[in-house]
């Protein structure tokens, strides 16, 4: 139960009495303007699975109660506290409340059945590289030894730095597969850490659910240079030192299965969104 209450401090991380904003949805009028809204309507998301899982939690409170959200990637700190899928990491207390968004997305986990020792030693990335520093991360990169390395763009067709994408099970045979964050988080971190094969990643700059700010480099993940110089290196090191590699991966595992209670999962989502509430001068029954 102390882990419960730990994360639920993590996720709703409020301390002290707030007002909701001027802008605030009553539950309501959010599933009425949800339902008279079109699918490209940015304020609500409707139709994608940020609106789902909002609605999926708190339809357990009923109408009555009024809330500010903020659908998509979230990249800055809110204003007023309210309730994200993402948000900056920083040791500080936070606006953005964190609940377990786009899970269908974020949360799909790996069935890896290829044992670490029978993997390529090699390490392998796949991602529409729209932002500069993923640019920049497949320029350097791409043409290394031993890797597989590409944008999967369109537009580079014809590029050295564009690759055919992958599914999963094929990125699955490497030993080494790279997480580079988007937007805000690398959507394939969840699966990387869930499977046989070892993590790569620059410390990451933004949270989810998934509690990344918590996240202890090498030890749960293979912690790389921000500009990626050390990618050969480390990926020799763990190659010579398949053991070290194995740790990090069995320390990567128990990191995912904290998240795979299904019932506590729900628990903790309705207590995040109950802690709101109450400390917004709304009190929760339920």
């Amino acid at each position: 139960m102390q882990d419960v209450i730990d994360r639920l401090s993590y996720y709703n991380s409020i301390s002290e009495s707030f007002d909701p904003s001027r802008n605030a949805v009553e539950y309501s009028n959010f599933l009425l303007k949800s339902s008279t809204s079109t699918i490209v309507d940015k304020d609500c998301e409707i139709g994608s699975t940020y609106f789902y899982d909002l609605v999926d939690l708190m339809d357990y409170f009923g109408p009555g109660y009024c809330f500010d959200y903020d659908c998509g990637d979230v990249t800055a700190e809110p204003n007023h506290p309210a309730f994200v899928k993402s948000r900056p990491i920083k040791s500080s207390s936070h606006n953005g409340v964190l609940l377990k968004l786009d899970a269908i997305r974020h949360f799909a986990l790996a069935r890896d059945t290829i044992d670490f020792h029978d993997k390529k030693p090699m390490a392998v990335f796949r991602g529409p590289c729209h932002q500069e520093h993923r640019k920049a991360f497949v320029e350097r990169c791409h043409d290394l030894a031993n890797v597989d390395i590409g944008d999967t763009r369109k537009s580079e067709l014809g590029k050295a730095t564009y690759k055919s994408p992958m599914t999963i099970a094929e990125q699955l045979q490497y030993k080494f597969i790279v997480s580079v964050e988007g937007n805000d988080v690398a959507t394939n971190l969840k699966w990387i850490m869930s499977s046989n094969s070892l993590c790569f990643m620059r410390r990451p700059r933004y949270e989810t659910w998934f509690m990344e700010g918590r996240l202890i480099p090498d030890v749960h993940y293979v912690l790389l240079k921000d500009d990626y110089s050390d990618l050969q290196e480390k990926m020799e090191h763990y190659r010579k030192h398949p053991g070290d590699a194995l740790a990090i991966v069995r320390n990567a595992n128990r990191w995912v299965a904290q998240f795979m209670n299904r019932d506590q999962e729900r628990l903790l989502g309705l207590m995040v969104i109950a802690k709101y509430f109450r400390l917004s001068g709304q009190q929760a029954f339920w």
